[in-house]
This record gives structure tokens, sequence and C-alpha cells, in this order.
């Protein structure tokens, strides 16, 4: 399925980005905030990867490190968003006291 190489490209572009912007960052609570987005930014590059894995090989071995892989995106996924959550009033806090 060409659309989940899309998605996988797209994830890891946006990965990519989120890393090189965390490495610029200089404020601590803005630096959590982009280190959460690109928790999840990795996670659905793991999660959409699973899911290419069940299209493309079709035996026991890809079943089971799709599965592991998928719940691995999965939580990455939900634990960056309860960061991203956390982190966002307390860098909107932190850039309004810098200013």
């Amino acid at each position: 399925m060409p659309i989940f190489v899309i998605l996988i490209v797209f994830s890891l572009s946006f990965y990519l980005y989120y890393k090189i912007k965390y490495v610029r960052s200089k404020k601590p609570m803005e630096r959590k905030w982009i280190s959460a987005k690109s928790s999840m930014a990795l996670g659905s590059f793991v999660f959409f990867f699973a899911i290419n894995q069940f299209f493309v090989h079709r035996s026991t071995v890809s079943l089971i490190v799709g599965i592991v892989l998928l719940l691995v995106g999965a939580g990455s996924i939900w634990a960056g968003y309860r960061a991203h959550r956390y982190y966002f009033p307390l860098a909107v806090k932190e850039a309004e006291e810098t200013k």
C-alpha cells in the first residue's frame, strides 16, 4: 500500500524536523514540549511501519513483529501526547515570561 509508505516518510521527516528544532531550542520547557512532539512523530513512524508490514509480508514472524511494533508505536504516540498536553502550557508560560 503506497499510502503507508507516504505516511512513513512524512512521520520520519517530522521526527527529524522536531529533533533539529529540539537541538536549536534553548528554553527547557520548550525543549521538553518539542521532545514530546518528536516522540509522537517517531511513534507514528513505528506504527505505520507495523501496519505496512501486515500488507507487505504475510508470514507468522511478520505478524508477530508487526503486532509488537504496533503496540510500541501506539504507546509512544500515547506517551508523547500526554507529555505534549503537560508541557504545552508550561512552554507558553515560559515564552510569556521571557518576553
